[in-house]
This record gives structure tokens, C-alpha cells and sequence, in this order.
């Protein structure tokens, strides 16, 4: 599952972030219904985790450049503090997508952009 996410979601392949869900539209359910039977709720949960951290980092990717990452941050409306923090290390996308980022993209942006689940 993680290596052909890895596939879907790269940095460097230069689709827009709905591209990429769509393909995520295509493959996860179908995933999800193979393995729907095992008992692993926490597992599932982590996974999800881990897709929504890695298109947070692809969002941030896009957005190249320290000011345009401070811009964009501040139109999600994060504070002015937290959006310098994040564009001052603007090329440190895997670090930059936990914390301040996963307030300013929540999970309920991601459901709004249609991601599947998998919890």
C-alpha cells in the first residue's frame, strides 16, 4: 500500500493535487474492500494518518518559495508566527507537514477535497 502511494503522491511529478486524488480515488477503495476484514482499526488509522501527512508535504511541495508558502499559510489563516516557521524552512517539506500544518490543513479540508478513507 505505502509503495504505491509513494508512487501516486511523488513531489516531482507535476499534477495538481486533485490529479493526484483522483488517482487515490481509483486505488483505495478497492484496497480497502481486500482487506476490510482484518482487524486492524489502529493500523488503518496510522495508514490514513500517514497518506494525509504525505499530501500536506505534496501541498507544500507545490508551493515552492518561502513567500509563497507565508502567503498561502496565511490565507488558511495561520497565524503570522507559525507561517514564518514554516516558510523560513520552506525546503524541509516532511518536517513542515506535522504540527502548525495539520491545523491549517485539518482532516475535514482533506475530506472536503474528497480523499478516501480508510478508518
Amino acid at each position: 500500500y505505502k509503495q504505491r502511494v509513494r508512487e501516486m503522491t511523488r513531489r516531482s511529478g507535476g499534477r495538481s493535487l486533485e490529479q493526484v486524488i483522483d488517482k487515490l480515488k481509483a486505488y483505495m477503495p478497492g484496497w480497502k474492500g481486500y482487506f476490510q476484514l482484518a482487524q486492524t482499526p489502529t493500523e488503518f488509522r496510522e495508514l490514513d494518518e500517514w497518506l494525509r501527512h504525505r499530501l500536506r508535504t505534496l501541498h507544500l511541495k507545490q508551493w515552492k518559495r518561502g513567500r509563497s508558502m507565508y502567503r498561502e499559510l496565511k490565507a488558511l489563516g495561520v497565524s503570522g508566527t507559525d507561517a514564518t516557521r514554516i516558510a523560513s524552512n520552506a525546503r524541509r517539506w516532511w518536517r513542515n507537514g506535522y504540527g502548525v500544518l495539520n491545523r491549517a490543513l485539518p482532516i475535514a479540508y482533506f475530506d472536503r477535497l474528497g480523499v478516501p478513507r480508510l478508518a
